[in-house]
């Protein structure tokens, strides 16, 4: 289990939900995201971390969107923690970045492709921080155990690991339920990023994505027992600056965060 200011995260403790836009875009969109789903989770009684990156440094396009600056965009977030009061989840790439984004950040977010790069994740586990480890495309859930371990070694043990979809042949992913039980038996917290998940990898100059898949996936996967859902929300995602076709629309979140709740009360009460 795995501890954030009041949030716990496993140990069969309602599932708690990581959202918000893929990238920031601008402080106004960021805030009255932020905002909304505050209120929803309020309503519907469920721990919320906002999740938005500051900086996207693995876009499929050289001319693709990257980001406002490292600078204002940590100010931003930091905006919405100190007005809204909720804590913050961020992505980083290097190791640099891990010191710089734990000034702002409650959760860092170790980017799939990254999953193995040995650096990054020991410099993410010293700022103490909670490391949220996506699971690479290109491995086997079991796998993870190493890159968890790399981050322990750090003397931190605050690791959540996190399915996105498995490469499946060429310009597609498949979920395989089974990853989320075989990481939890590694020890760990588990989060489902059912938005990601959805992506087609690199169709023509973008990513492409099939979102109807996002509600589904959702629902399985709590079906299957999560501790966190992670959705990248957007309140038009057609105009996204990242993502725009992987991202659940902001309008259909609280009727899936409803149905999700309602799979992992019955779960988690007869597991």
């Amino acid at each position: 289990m795995v501890k954030l200011n009041n949030i716990l995260i496993g140990d069969k403790n309602p599932f708690v939900l990581l959202a918000g836009p893929c990238v920031v875009e601008s402080e106004k969109m960021i805030l009255e995201t932020a905002a909304e789903i505050k209120d929803i989770t309020s309503r519907l009684d469920i721990p919320f971390v906002f999740k938005s990156s500051y900086k996207k440094a693995n876009r499929t396009n050289l001319n693709s969107f990257t980001g406002l600056g490292d600078k204002e965009a940590l100010r931003i977030l930091a905006k919405v923690k100190e007005q809204l009061g909720l804590p913050i989840v961020t992505d980083v790439h290097t190791d640099e970045e891990a010191a710089a984004a734990a000034e702002v950040a409650d959760i860092l977010q170790i980017p799939a492709f990254l999953c193995r790069q040995t650096e990054l994740l020991v410099a993410a586990g010293k700022t103490g921080k909670i490391v949220n480890i996506k699971k690479g495309q290109f491995l086997a859930p079991e796998d993870m155990k190493q890159a968890a371990e790399k981050v322990e070694s750090a003397g931190n043990r605050n690791v959540l690991l996190c399915e996105r979809g498995t490469t499946f042949g060429y310009h597609n992913l498949v979920v395989d339920m089974r990853s989320l039980v075989i990481m939890r038996e590694l020890g760990y917290p588990v989060v489902m990023d059912a938005t990601h998940s959805v992506q087609i990898p690199s169709q023509g100059n973008i990513s492409g994505g099939e979102p109807k898949f996002i509600k589904p996936l959702a629902k399985a996967a709590a079906a299957i027992g999560i501790d966190a859902l992670f959705l990248e929300v957007h309140p038009e995602p057609a105009k996204a600056l990242s993502d725009a076709a992987s991202q659940l629309p902001l309008a259909d979140l609280e009727d899936l965060l409803t149905e999700v709740k309602a799979i992992d009360k019955v779960i988690k009460k007869y597991n």
